[in-house]
């Protein structure tokens, strides 16, 4: 499969991970969660997703029609390292500014993650 269209792909995942995430961020903080927890839940839910379309779709990966196991801890690792870059971020703007604030931040940085994302997942994760 082509960069162009695979980038096309996790484009198009990304904006369904992304509005997963988000949307649980803001509920579970609307309703009074912290936004460490939130964040975490946020990014969990958008990842369950993400791994399995970008696996299939995306970069096409299939043995025997499934996804490997060192697959998933290789997405694991990078989910780890994103996920505590993106609640680091989401908390410190919380604390500086606002729960808004974090509410305007989260999007715009994990959209930020989403490009080293492709290029880890890409030669890395689903290689």
């Amino acid at each position: 499969m082509s960069l162009a269209r695979q980038s096309v792909l996790y484009f198009i995942f990304g904006l369904v991970q992304l509005t997963v995430d988000c949307l649980c961020f803001v509920a579970l903080t609307w309703f009074g969660m912290s936004p460490i927890p939130a964040n975490l839940i946020g990014r969990i839910s958008g990842a369950l997703l993400g791994f399995w379309l970008n696996g299939k779709h995306t970069f096409g990966v299939t043995t025997q029609g499934k996804l490997r196991p060192t697959h998933l801890a290789r997405f694991v690792v990078m989910w780890s390292l994103t996920a505590a870059a993106s609640t680091a971020t989401v908390t410190l703007a919380e604390g500086a500014e606002g729960l808004y604030f974090a509410w305007l931040v989260k999007p715009f940085f994990d959209a930020l993650l989403a490009v080293l994302g492709f290029l880890l997942s890409k030669f890395w994760v689903y290689r």
